[in-house]
């Protein structure tokens, strides 16, 4: 990928005991998140801002002592649906930094998500239906 040459809004390495020791990289430009693994081999990825669906944050009692945490990117890339963000300084500020690029890229793409939650018929049996339809039935014999 090479992080050169490139205009990123963001940059950091994959951190241990607070200091940028690895050979992961993270990067976001205005588009794209990308990750870097490897020293000898090295495996891309990236992610397209707008297909980003959800962010969460966590950071334990060790990364919060060493003031580093790990966002976790749910999105709808075939390749990379989960992506790790782990072990960055400053994970609060990245993970608004994400949010307002990926909510700036689906207005400018024109893309919108409907969050449509379907409601399972499952508590409905299908013999209660009938029931019903027999209390009906017997009520009408009455009259």
């Amino acid at each position: 990928m090479g992080f050169k040459g490139n205009q990123y809004i963001w940059k950091d390495r994959k951190r241990y005991l607070g200091l940028p020791l690895s050979f992961t990289r993270y990067a976001i430009s205005d588009d794209r998140l990308f990750l870097s693994q490897g020293l000898l081999n090295i495996k891309d990825e990236e992610i397209l801002l707008y297909r980003v669906r959800d962010l969460s944050l966590s950071r334990t009692l060790g990364q919060r002592m060493f003031g580093v945490g790990t966002i976790v990117v749910t999105s709808s890339d075939k390749s990379q649906p989960i992506l790790q963000i782990k072990n960055i300084k400053d994970p609060t500020t990245v993970k608004e930094l994400i949010h307002t690029q990926v909510e700036e890229m689906k207005v400018r793409r024109r893309v919108r998500f409907n969050e449509i939650s379907s409601i399972s018929d499952d508590s409905v049996d299908d013999a209660d239906l009938d029931d019903d339809l027999d209390d009906d039935t017997e009520d009408d014999s009455f009259q």
